[in-house]
Formats: structure tokens, C-alpha cells, sequence
């Protein structure tokens, strides 16, 4: 069975998707088979590995929503991870899955045919706290949260601790936090390193190493559909990237 791994925070901007694309790019090149899942209607990841979602007909949305197998949908690649595309269509799937009995687990049962296909399954939350991301918490096993060093970026991760408790006492009992993420990191300031510590000592959460660099490099790379990896790959960033894959493993 994979490792499904959830990638949350309700606030925008500290890198979620460029983790997910980049740590699923890191886990492939040492040969793990990786399918990552968009479920944000922005659909950022989709674009940042080179699909246009106003090009797509179909997405994870209509897989949601039934009548779609995700198998339908998969876009595959011969060297990088593989992909359930998103669609602004996703934004108005929480209204419509509101109304279906156990709302909460429809992505678990519709990545169900695909999970024997790989090692892992990373999974693009959006950044809020609704029914999306519940989805994505109830389908993983894991939950990795990534962090902007500054004070602002960790006033909620409380809020999203007491989503991912309630998803452990209702609908994933075996949901797993990994930890937190350092992203955006400035090790020379000490505001970010006061910060990193106010994390762990407040909410007992464990902060993964390495810490992922402040780099240009980052937004760069989605602009031709790549990740840091392929666009600059001695570069801090992407060794941060390798060395947490490599940790993970």
C-alpha cells in the first residue's frame, strides 16, 4: 500500500504546492512510483507540471462529484510523478459534496483503484479548512505541514490541528502528522529562527530538516513546467528538496 500524503495549511503562500510538485519529483528520481492529486480550485499544481486546466475537460472534480473514474483523468508521465488534474470547476464541488452522504471520504474511495499502482500519493490541499481539505485528510495516512517562518504564517496552525483532530476522531483515525515544514527560510534572521521554535514548543510538533531556502529558483521553474530539480539542480533549494525525500525514505 502507498503512502498518502496530505500537504496542508489553510494559509496561501507557504509553498504547498511547490512542495508537493517538488517532493513528488524528488521520491520519483529515486525510482518511487508517484501520483500526486490537485485539489485546489486554483489549480496551481496542474499548471506547474505543465498542463493547462482550461485546456482539461475533465478533472478530480468530476471524479468527485461520480460518473468519472480517476483512472479517466490521470495524465502520466514517462519521467516524473503522475497526476490527477484540477479545474476552477473544483470550486463548487464543497456546495455539491455537502449534500452527499459521508461527504468526507469521497477522494479516499476514488483513489481506492489506483493506490496498488504506487509507492506514494501526494496530495495538493487547498488553502482553507473546508470540505477539501477534510477530504484530503480522511485519504492520507500522512500530513505534512509547510511553514513560512513568520509570525503571521503560524497564527493558524492551531486551526488546522483542531481539523486534523476532529478527521482523526471521525473519518481517519490513523492519520499520522509528520511534522512541520520550514519553507521560505532565512536561516541568517533570528525572527525565523524564534519562530521555528515557537512551533515546536507551543503545538509539540515535530520540524522535519532540512529547512527549504528562500530561492527565486522556485517560482521560475513552474513558468515551463518543471520543478527546481531539473531548472537548477545544485541549487540550495533542490538539495533540500532531495535531502527530505531521502529522509522521508
Amino acid at each position: 500500500m502507498p503512502r498518502t500524503m496530505a500537504v496542508a495549511n489553510q494559509k496561501g503562500g507557504v509553498a504547498k504546492t511547490t512542495t508537493v510538485a517538488t517532493l513528488g519529483a524528488a521520491l520519483a528520481e529515486r525510482g518511487q512510483r508517484v501520483l500526486l492529486v490537485d485539489l485546489d480550485p486554483q489549480a496551481c499544481l496542474t499548471f506547474s507540471v505543465g498542463i493547462d486546466p482550461e485546456e482539461l475537460d475533465k478533472s478530480i472534480h468530476h471524479v468527485m462529484l461520480g460518473g468519472v473514474k480517476a483512472r479517466d483523468i490521470l495524465v502520466e508521465f514517462e519521467d516524473g510523478p503522475d497526476l490527477l488534474p484540477a479545474t476552477i470547476d473544483l470550486a463548487t464541488a464543497e456546495v455539491r459534496l455537502a449534500r452527499e452522504s459521508g461527504p468526507e471520504q469521497v477522494l479516499r474511495t476514488a483513489l481506492r483503484p489506483l493506490r496498488s499502482s504506487y509507492d506514494w500519493i501526494i496530495i495538493d490541499c487547498p488553502p482553507t479548512l473546508g470540505l477539501l481539505t477534510v477530504n484530503g485528510l480522511s485519504a492520507a495516512s500522512d500530513v505534512l505541514i509547510p511553514l513560512q517562518c513568520e509570525t503571521l504564517a503560524h497564527r493558524g496552525v492551531g486551526q488546522l490541528l483542531d481539523t486534523i483532530h476532529d478527521v482523526q476522531r471521525l473519518t481517519n483515525p490513523g492519520l499520522h502528522v509528520l511534522g512541520v515544514l520550514p519553507t521560505l527560510y532565512d536561516g541568517r534572521t533570528t525572527h525565523a529562527r524564534a519562530v521555528l521554535e515557537t512551533i515546536a514548543d507551543t503545538y509539540s510538533l515535530d520540524v522535519l530538516a532540512p529547512a527549504i531556502p528562500k530561492s527565486i529558483r522556485f517560482a521560475e521553474a513552474p513558468a515551463i513546467g518543471e520543478t527546481i530539480l531539473s531548472t537548477s539542480p545544485a541549487s540550495p533549494g533542490a538539495k533540500a528538496y532531495r535531502a527530505l525525500a531521502g529522509a522521508l525514505l
